[in-house]
């Protein structure tokens, strides 16, 4: 097996120099990401479309009926007294613009509904797939780009889906009726119009080629400063304990000023695109004017036609500022998507075994078979470890910083799998045991005590959810964490993120021990987790932990040796290695790696 290593998928999201096979990539994972959206939708979706063809034919048909009214139904009132071509014409007249205007806002309640349905479905999916992935891609992805992804990113696509998409389609639609329109009623008028086409095409490209570029500057930008944000806010402690204020203020300025100066230069390309615009539609207009005016004096064109040649080669190039400001919408879209769907691409680390083994009960011996490990290629943590942990022994895992004690607890949990080797419960590689019977038979406790929003009762019942007040009460109690919750200002049913229901470092961990117990696991990791607990609460701790871990197999993981009293075997590691193996009083007494750190030990608390 591959070792752990940089997040593939997303690692070049916030990069704006990729290469082109890269861009490819990128833009196929995109485009396959909105197909598997659009698959579910696509009956709606043609409706939409078809909604949106016929109301932009109506619309379009406007100048035309003028013309036809101008230069057939006038005349037949004028020399016939004949009113009904009139009639007809602005009956017609009205009923296109009535038709049009119903179908556009049928059209538009149809696209919200998709756009929603998409948004929904894209959501759910960021949640639940950051949620499947594996401790390896939560280490190396920061929390606020994971913010960024459900919140900026997401309203980036809303925004494309809610009035971009309608404006692209629209304009598209409305540019071609409108161009098959003009040559209809005046095929010269129309060759002028194809002669625009061509600055029209090169300012057009000029302006996508420089604000493509623009836009994915401007979303790493925004990226940047989301995620500078959060881990500040996050940090905040840590902040204000080394008076870092100064230098966040001055980090977090330049990167205002870098994400103000591409925004700056964003709107200097439609200061030149827009006024682009309006110049060649004027100029097309002017030349059509011109040309169809000699052409009427000739008697070669109808005055209706002229005016109908006008307002279709005006009505064409109104499209295209909201066409633009469209393209403003789809590169910020674009750039979500990309950073979406690789999110969504990637595949854990640690993926569920696809022929699970059952283990409905489990006696909890653990076996490291030959097991290798390592971050990366050229970090190994592990070489080549064995280990056979009986079922119900408490072991002791102590070492210097680095030794390698959370990695092997982490293979433990399954947090992680080995580059090589196997780590076994009761026999069965973890990679080939149910994910249920997995977590349901191991449990980690870690120093980091995470407190979920709602009561303490509901936190402590994470272990359990269908457990009784009175099975939770038990477990506080085996742990020592009743007495400072029946303090608090609700007991069991205090609000833990409400003002009065906080509670400290310490008591934090002994709930995160109550919620450990109470699921009631064959074998049980204590990672450091005494290191918040004072010396009366570490006291009470460790006489529940002789009871509780009486049946049940333990590996505790502590620099405070008063932890490893409790252990019926220490094993010492050092970079990755078991350097000593025995019964504490026994490494105590010896003159080994152990029996130094204790003396140092109670030298330091005596």
């Amino acid at each position: 097996m591959t070792p752990p290593t940089t997040v593939h998928g997303v690692e070049g999201e916030e990069r704006d120099d990729l290469t082109s096979d890269e861009s490819a990539h990128i833009r196929r994972r995109s485009l396959r990401l909105l197909g598997s959206l659009l698959a579910p939708l696509r009956l709606r979706v043609i409706a939409a479309m078809t909604i949106v063809v016929v109301s932009t034919a109506a619309q379009v048909a406007g100048p035309a009926l003028i013309a036809l009214g101008i230069d057939r139904a006038l005349p037949a009132v004028l020399e016939r007294a004949d009113w009904m071509p009139a009639f007809l014409v602005v009956g017609a007249y009205l009923l296109t613009g009535a038709l049009g205007a119903t179908l556009i806002s049928w059209y538009t309640v149809l696209a919200a509904r998709i756009s929603q349905a998409i948004l929904i479905d894209l959501r759910k999916r960021v949640f639940l797939q950051t949620q499947r992935l594996s401790l390896d891609f939560h280490e190396s992805y920061t929390s606020g780009r994971i913010i960024s992804r459900q919140t900026s990113d997401l309203d980036s696509i809303r925004e494309l889906l809610d009035s971009g998409i309608n404006q692209l389609v629209s304009g598209v639609l409305y540019m071609g009726f409108t161009a098959v329109a003009l040559v209809l009623v005046d095929w010269v008028s129309g060759l002028v119009l194809l002669g625009s086409l061509i600055p029209l095409f090169v300012l057009t490209r000029w302006f996508q080629l420089r604000s493509q570029r623009m836009f994915r500057e401007s979303r790493v930008r925004s990226a940047k400063l989301i995620v500078f944000f959060v881990e500040a806010m996050t940090g905040i402690r840590a902040v204000k304990a080394f008076r870092k204020e100064r230098r966040n203020e001055r980090a977090f300025g330049e990167l205002v000023e870098q994400y103000r100066d591409t925004n700056a230069r964003v709107i200097q390309l439609f200061g030149v695109f827009d006024p682009g615009l309006v110049f060649i539609g004027n100029v097309s207009v002017a030349v059509v004017l011109l040309v169809g005016g000699f052409r009427v004096a000739d008697g070669q064109l109808a005055i209706g036609a002229l005016l109908a040649a006008l307002l279709y080669t005006r009505r064409f190039f109104d499209p295209m500022e909201e066409m633009a400001m469209f393209y403003n919408s789809y590169q910020s879209a674009a750039a979500a998507l990309e950073k979406i769907s690789g999110v969504l691409e990637e595949r854990p680390g640690v993926p569920d075994p696809v022929a699970p083994v059952d283990l409905w009960t489990s006696q909890g011996r653990i076996t490291f078979d030959d097991v290798t490990f390592a971050y990366a290629a050229d970090r190994v943590v592990l070489p080549k470890f064995d280990l056979e942990i009986p079922a119900g022994q408490t072991i002791a895992l102590v070492g210097t910083t680095g030794a390698g004690k959370s990695t092997l607890a982490k293979l433990i949990s399954r947090f992680y799998d080995p580059t090589d080797g196997a780590v076994r419960l009761d026999g069965i590689d973890l990679r080939d045991l149910h994910p249920k019977d997995l977590r349901r038979a191991i449990v980690m406790v870690t120093q980091e005590a995470y407190l979920f929003s709602g009561s303490v009762a509901d936190n402590i019942a994470l272990g359990k959810p269908d457990a009784t007040i009175e099975e939770i009460t038990a477990a506080a109690k085996a742990v020592g964490a009743h007495t400072f919750i029946e303090a608090l200002p609700n007991g069991y049913d205090t609000d833990v993120n409400k003002r009065g229901g906080r509670v400290s470092a310490g008591q934090r961990q002994l709930l995160s021990f109550a919620r450990a117990f109470l699921a009631d696991p064959a074998v049980l990791i204590l990672d450091e987790a005494t290191a918040s607990l004072d010396i009366p609460s570490e006291r009470l701790v460790q006489e529940a932990l002789q009871t509780l871990l009486a049946d049940r197999t333990a590996i505790i993981i502590a620099h405070r040796l008063s932890t490893v009293a409790i252990a019926d075997r220490v094993l010492v590691m050092e970079h990755g290695r078991v350097i000593e193996d025995g019964a504490p009083a026994e490494l105590i007494g010896g003159t080994g790696r152990f029996a130094a750190m204790h003396a140092a030990w109670r030298s330091s608390v005596g």
